[in-house]
Protein backbone atom coordinates (compact mmCIF):
# COMPACT_ATOMS: atom_id res chain seq x y z
CA UNK A 1 0.00 0.00 0.00
CA UNK A 2 1.28 3.46 -0.91
CA UNK A 3 3.21 5.41 1.94
CA UNK A 4 2.32 8.83 3.18
CA UNK A 5 5.75 11.31 3.15
CA UNK A 6 5.89 15.09 5.48
CA UNK A 7 7.86 17.36 5.07
CA UNK A 8 7.63 20.26 6.88
CA UNK A 9 7.97 23.94 5.98
CA UNK A 10 9.38 27.11 7.35
CA UNK A 11 6.84 27.77 9.93
CA UNK A 12 6.41 25.59 12.74
CA UNK A 13 3.88 22.11 12.45
CA UNK A 14 2.75 23.10 9.03
CA UNK A 15 3.64 20.27 6.79
CA UNK A 16 3.27 19.30 3.01
CA UNK A 17 2.37 15.93 3.01
CA UNK A 18 2.62 13.39 -0.10
CA UNK A 19 0.84 10.45 -0.32
CA UNK A 20 2.16 7.09 -2.91
CA UNK A 21 -0.94 6.01 -5.05
CA UNK A 22 -0.53 2.22 -5.99
CA UNK A 23 -2.16 1.63 -9.48
CA UNK A 24 -2.40 -1.09 -12.16
CA UNK A 25 -4.61 -1.34 -14.85
CA UNK A 26 -7.46 -0.81 -13.21
CA UNK A 27 -7.14 2.07 -11.58
CA UNK A 28 -4.94 3.49 -8.26
CA UNK A 29 -5.97 3.55 -4.56
CA UNK A 30 -4.26 6.06 -1.89
CA UNK A 31 -4.53 6.58 1.48
CA UNK A 32 -6.24 9.91 2.49
CA UNK A 33 -5.15 9.47 6.48
CA UNK A 34 -3.29 6.56 8.23
CA UNK A 35 -3.14 6.98 12.38
CA UNK A 36 0.31 4.84 12.25
CA UNK A 37 2.01 7.31 9.94
CA UNK A 38 0.63 10.45 10.82
CA UNK A 39 2.03 9.80 14.63
CA UNK A 40 5.60 10.74 12.96
CA UNK A 41 4.14 14.50 12.91
CA UNK A 42 1.25 14.64 15.55
CA UNK A 43 0.39 12.17 17.97
CA UNK A 44 -3.20 10.71 18.39
CA UNK A 45 -4.93 12.93 16.02
CA UNK A 46 -8.89 13.04 16.36
CA UNK A 47 -11.05 13.99 13.61
CA UNK A 48 -14.12 15.42 14.35
CA UNK A 49 -15.19 16.68 11.41
CA UNK A 50 -14.99 16.49 7.59
CA UNK A 51 -16.37 18.70 5.10
CA UNK A 52 -16.57 19.29 1.24
CA UNK A 53 -15.86 22.64 -0.21
CA UNK A 54 -16.80 23.01 -4.02
CA UNK A 55 -16.36 26.43 -6.19
CA UNK A 56 -17.36 27.03 -9.03
CA UNK A 57 -15.39 29.37 -10.87
CA UNK A 58 -11.14 29.57 -11.34
CA UNK A 59 -9.44 32.70 -9.62
CA UNK A 60 -11.86 32.56 -6.35
CA UNK A 61 -10.81 33.26 -3.43
CA UNK A 62 -12.33 31.59 0.07
CA UNK A 63 -11.00 32.32 3.37
CA UNK A 64 -8.68 33.65 5.32
CA UNK A 65 -10.29 31.59 8.62
CA UNK A 66 -9.51 30.03 11.99
CA UNK A 67 -10.96 29.45 14.76
CA UNK A 68 -9.50 30.57 18.55
CA UNK A 69 -9.52 28.24 21.58
CA UNK A 70 -11.15 26.44 23.23
CA UNK A 71 -11.97 25.60 19.82
CA UNK A 72 -8.62 25.95 17.91
CA UNK A 73 -8.60 23.04 14.84
CA UNK A 74 -5.69 21.60 13.10
CA UNK A 75 -6.96 20.58 9.41
CA UNK A 76 -6.29 18.39 6.71
CA UNK A 77 -6.90 19.58 3.38
CA UNK A 78 -6.85 17.40 0.13
CA UNK A 79 -8.06 18.47 -3.58
CA UNK A 80 -10.48 16.36 -4.84
CA UNK A 81 -11.42 17.77 -8.18
CA UNK A 82 -10.14 20.81 -10.00
CA UNK A 83 -6.70 22.86 -8.73
CA UNK A 84 -6.59 24.95 -5.95
CA UNK A 85 -3.62 27.52 -4.35
CA UNK A 86 -4.22 26.49 -0.41
CA UNK A 87 -2.68 28.67 1.95
CA UNK A 88 -1.85 28.74 5.42
CA UNK A 89 -0.95 31.66 7.52
CA UNK A 90 0.51 32.00 10.83
CA UNK A 91 -1.69 34.33 13.03
CA UNK A 92 0.14 32.65 16.58
CA UNK A 93 0.60 36.05 18.48
CA UNK A 94 3.57 34.35 20.06
CA UNK A 95 5.47 33.07 17.00
CA UNK A 96 8.83 34.22 15.50
CA UNK A 97 6.72 33.36 12.19
CA UNK A 98 3.54 35.33 13.09
CA UNK A 99 1.77 36.66 9.86
CA UNK A 100 4.09 34.57 7.34
CA UNK A 101 2.18 32.30 5.29
CA UNK A 102 2.74 29.28 2.74
CA UNK A 103 1.37 28.14 -0.40
CA UNK A 104 1.15 24.54 -1.92
CA UNK A 105 -0.64 23.81 -5.43
CA UNK A 106 -3.09 20.92 -4.27
CA UNK A 107 -4.70 19.43 -7.33
CA UNK A 108 -6.90 15.79 -7.96
CA UNK A 109 -4.09 14.53 -9.68
CA UNK A 110 -0.95 15.23 -7.84
CA UNK A 111 -1.61 13.27 -4.27
CA UNK A 112 -0.95 16.32 -1.95
CA UNK A 113 -2.40 17.54 0.88
CA UNK A 114 -1.55 19.77 3.35
CA UNK A 115 -1.58 19.36 7.00
CA UNK A 116 -2.98 22.83 9.05
CA UNK A 117 -2.03 23.07 12.97
CA UNK A 118 -4.01 24.83 14.91
CA UNK A 119 -2.81 28.52 15.20
CA UNK A 120 -3.35 29.36 11.48
CA UNK A 121 -5.83 30.92 8.88
CA UNK A 122 -6.72 29.08 5.95
CA UNK A 123 -7.54 30.31 2.50
CA UNK A 124 -7.33 29.07 -0.95
CA UNK A 125 -7.58 30.36 -4.69
CA UNK A 126 -9.46 28.03 -7.36
CA UNK A 127 -6.95 27.13 -10.18
CA UNK A 128 -9.43 25.63 -12.27
CA UNK A 129 -13.53 25.74 -12.69
CA UNK A 130 -15.55 23.23 -10.64
CA UNK A 131 -12.93 22.55 -7.58
CA UNK A 132 -14.13 20.81 -4.81
CA UNK A 133 -11.80 20.39 -1.41
CA UNK A 134 -11.98 17.60 1.19
CA UNK A 135 -10.90 19.24 4.97
CA UNK A 136 -10.18 17.12 8.03
CA UNK A 137 -10.99 19.31 11.26
CA UNK A 138 -9.86 18.43 14.68
CA UNK A 139 -12.85 20.06 16.26
CA UNK A 140 -16.14 20.94 15.69
CA UNK A 141 -16.86 23.82 13.99
CA UNK A 142 -17.81 27.09 16.73
CA UNK A 143 -19.19 29.98 14.91
CA UNK A 144 -18.75 32.04 18.48
CA UNK A 145 -15.01 31.10 17.92
CA UNK A 146 -14.16 31.97 14.31
CA UNK A 147 -11.61 34.25 13.60
CA UNK A 148 -11.04 35.93 9.97
CA UNK A 149 -8.24 37.84 8.03
CA UNK A 150 -8.46 39.57 4.81
CA UNK A 151 -7.20 38.09 1.71
CA UNK A 152 -5.20 40.99 0.70
CA UNK A 153 -3.77 42.07 3.77
CA UNK A 154 -0.61 43.91 2.68
CA UNK A 155 1.06 43.32 5.96
CA UNK A 156 1.00 39.33 4.91
CA UNK A 157 1.41 40.01 1.28
CA UNK A 158 -0.09 36.64 -0.36
CA UNK A 159 1.13 36.48 -3.80
CA UNK A 160 -2.12 35.09 -5.86
CA UNK A 161 -1.67 33.56 -8.55
CA UNK A 162 -4.61 34.31 -10.81
CA UNK A 163 -6.43 37.48 -11.03
CA UNK A 164 -9.39 37.34 -8.29
CA UNK A 165 -12.50 36.57 -9.76
CA UNK A 166 -15.12 36.10 -6.68
CA UNK A 167 -15.18 36.70 -2.87
CA UNK A 168 -17.46 36.25 -0.84
CA UNK A 169 -18.84 39.61 1.63
CA UNK A 170 -17.86 37.96 4.37
CA UNK A 171 -14.32 37.36 3.19
CA UNK A 172 -14.12 41.33 1.98
CA UNK A 173 -15.48 42.36 5.30
CA UNK A 174 -12.91 40.63 6.83
CA UNK A 175 -10.06 42.44 9.33
CA UNK A 176 -6.52 43.11 8.53
CA UNK A 177 -3.59 42.57 10.92
CA UNK A 178 -3.42 46.06 12.27
CA UNK A 179 -3.23 46.98 16.81
CA UNK A 180 -7.23 45.08 16.53
CA UNK A 181 -6.61 42.34 14.96
CA UNK A 182 -7.18 39.42 17.47
CA UNK A 183 -4.86 36.77 16.32
CA UNK A 184 -4.86 33.21 18.44
CA UNK A 185 -3.23 32.49 21.56
CA UNK A 186 -2.37 28.72 22.43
Amino acid sequence: MGRMSFSETSLAGLFEVTTEAVGDERGSFVRAFCDEEFAAVRDELHWSQINISRTSGAGTIRGLHFQRPPHAEAKLIRCIRGRVFDVAVDVRTDSPTYLRWHAIELAEDNDRMFFIPEGFAHGFQTLSDDTQLLYMHTTSWAPGSEGQLRFDDPSVAIAWPRPIAKVSDRDLAAPVADASFVGVRL
